[in-house]
C-alpha cells in the first residue's frame, strides 16, 4: 500500500535549492532577500467544480501552478516557492500510480522555467481536490494593487480573452465548436500562460493590475472598487480569437469574452504618457498589449458596443459559489 510518505518521497520530494529547508520537517524554513516584500496567494481546484475527472493529469499539474503564478504576475512579484495540498481518492493512490508521475511532471515542468522551488505541503485522503500556496518577492513599496488606478488612466489588456470559457462550454456542450476551432481555444483552458515577466516590468509603468481569473468585467470591477473609481470599455476594442469573433452575435460567447473568466491575462491601467514605453514593452516580450478603455470618476463600469452604447450583462463574473 502506497502511504503519505511514499508519495511525497516519490513524487515531490527534491533537495532543497532556494530554501533553507525543504521539504521533509514540520516546515519549511525560506530567506528573503534584501530590501524585498513576500507577496503570497493561494488557489483552490476542486474535481468538478475547477476541472474534469478525466482531465489530463500533466496538464492539471501544469495549470495549479500556473492559475497561482498569475497571481504574483498581478502584483509584479518574482514567484520563488510553492506549497502544494492535494486531497487524493483510495482508487487513484493505489490503482493509477501514472496519474501522480504525470501531475508531479506537468507541475515541475512549469516550476522549473519560472525557478519555483516546491518547500512542501500535505496529502491527504479524499475526493481529489489541490490546493496550492505560492510566495514571491517584490520589492519593498513597488508591488502593483488593485487600489492605484488614477484619474484618466488607459486600461489595458495582455494577450485575449474568452477562448478558455468557451473551449469550457464546448466541453460542456452548450455550444458546439468545430475541431480546429476547439484546438485554437482549449490550451487556454488547460495550459495558460502566466504572464509573470510582464507583471515585473509593468512596475513603474502601470499604477494598477489584477490578473483576469474571473471574468474581465468582475476582475476590473475589483479595480474600480479598491481604487474608489469609474470606467468605461469598447467591447470592439477587446482582444479575442477569431473563433471567439465568429460566433460574438451569440449571447453566450459575448459572456465568454466579458465574464467567462480562466483567462489568465493581466487588466492593468496606466497612465496616458506610458502608452509608447508599454508598446514598446509590448513589442520586446511579443505580447499583445491592448486599450480598451479610461478610467474616469465615479462608480461602476460601462461597457460599450461599437455604436457606444451600453452593454447589459446579466452575469458580471465567475463565481465560486453558484448552483
Amino acid at each position: 500500500m502506497c502511504s503519505e510518505f511514499d508519495i511525497i518521497r516519490r513524487y515531490f520530494k527534491r533537495t532543497a535549492t532556494q530554501a533553507v529547508l525543504g521539504i521533509g520537517d514540520d516546515a519549511a524554513l525560506i530567506k528573503a532577500t534584501d530590501n524585498k516584500e513576500l507577496a503570497i496567494s493561494t488557489d483552490t481546484l476542486v474535481c468538478g467544480k475547477h476541472f474534469f475527472a478525466n482531465a489530463d493529469p500533466y496538464k492539471l499539474g501544469y495549470k495549479s501552478l500556473a492559475v497561482n503564478l498569475s497571481d504574483m504576475a498581478a502584483m509584479g512579484a518574482k514567484p520563488r516557492w510553492a506549497l502544494l495540498a492535494l486531497t487524493l481518492p483510495d482508487n487513484l493512490v493505489q490503482h493509477n500510480k501514472a496519474w501522480l508521475s504525470e501531475f508531479s511532471a506537468g507541475f515541475f515542468a512549469l516550476a522549473d522555467s519560472h525557478q519555483v522551488e516546491l518547500i512542501g505541503g500535505d496529502t491527504t485522503s479524499g475526493p481529489l481536490n489541490i490546493g496550492v500556496q505560492i510566495i514571491g518577492e517584490v520589492e519593498v513599496g513597488k508591488a502593483l494593487r488593485r487600489s492605484g488606478a488614477q484619474l484618466n488612466d488607459d486600461i489595458w489588456i495582455s494577450g485575449r480573452l474568452g477562448d478558455a470559457a468557451l473551449a469550457l462550454n464546448h466541453e460542456l456542450r452548450t455550444i458546439a465548436l468545430k475541431p480546429n476551432e476547439i484546438a485554437e481555444c482549449l490550451p487556454a483552458l488547460l495550459t495558460p500562460a502566466a504572464k509573470v515577466e510582464l507583471g515585473q516590468r509593468l512596475i513603474g509603468l502601470a499604477h494598477s493590475a489584477i490578473d483576469i481569473s474571473d471574468g474581465l468585467v468582475a476582475d476590473l470591477g475589483h479595480i474600480l472598487t479598491f481604487s474608489e473609481k469609474a470606467a468605461y470599455i469598447n467591447m470592439t476594442d477587446i482582444p479575442c480569437s477569431p473563433v471567439i469573433k465568429k460566433y460574438l452575435q451569440k449571447s453566450l460567447v459575448m459572456r465568454c469574452l466579458l465574464a467567462g473568466g480562466d483567462d489568465y491575462e493581466l487588466c492593468f491601467t496606466a497612465p496616458k504618457i506610458n502608452r509608447e514605453k508599454i508598446e514598446n514593452l509590448s513589442a520586446e516580450l511579443a505580447t499583445p498589449l491592448t486599450r480598451i478603455g479610461e478610467i474616469f470618476s465615479g462608480e461602476g463600469l460601462i461597457v460599450k458596443d461599437a455604436k457606444g452604447s451600453e452593454i447589459t450583462l446579466e452575469t458580471k463574473g465567475y463565481d465560486h459559489f453558484s448552483a
